[in-house]
């Protein structure tokens, strides 16, 4: 045990600490707080040793846990990702949002704002045909944006359903 002596206005005072406190209270110290704007340290995958379709998942995951949580940096933090992630992980979101609940709802979330990368991203894989749709989605989605933002504006589950009546974009879900 180690004593530790404070002062305290005029009065002193011994406080009993034992050791393995004591390095637990320094190492906790040392430590402070993680400052806000430090990157996240990732190890790379080893794609090498995985199975073909652990592969994606993989490098999702890598991506993910490059952004530890900091969404509102994801495309800042995207771009410093090499050009393969990057079109993976755009071309994931299009697929997740659509497969889900259609190019509607891809453009109702966030996930919109990689919509112009998505062509790039899909051309990156030649994915020629996934390319033009996205395309065509992206020139409809467009031309109805103003009236689909008054849905959006009412903040509800019902506004994003009723949107889907009158989004035009629908008939591109099962292409």
């Amino acid at each position: 045990r180690n004593t530790v002596m404070s002062t305290d206005g005029s009065s002193t005072m011994a406080i009993r600490i034992s050791s393995a406190l004591l390095v637990v209270l320094v190492l906790l110290a040392a430590c402070g707080p993680e400052p806000e704007h430090q990157e996240a340290v990732v190890k790379k995958p080893d794609l090498a040793a995985l199975a073909d379709d652990e592969v994606q998942f993989a490098i999702l995951d890598y991506a993910h846990a490059k952004m530890a949580g900091r969404y509102d940096q994801e495309a800042a933090i995207l771009a410093t990702m090499p050009a393969g992630v990057r079109a993976l992980y755009v071309v994931s979101g299009v697929e997740d949002e659509v497969n889900n609940g259609g190019f509607n709802q891809y453009y109702w979330n966030s996930t919109r704002k990689f919509a112009d990368d998505a062509v790039a991203a899909f051309e990156y894989f030649s994915a020629h045909e996934h390319a033009e749709l996205m395309q065509e989605a992206n020139r409809i989605h467009a031309a109805e944006q103003a009236e689909i933002a008054k849905f959006k504006a009412q903040g509800t589950l019902q506004a994003f359903s009723d949107s889907y009546k009158v989004s035009k974009l629908g008939p591109l879900d099962e292409r």
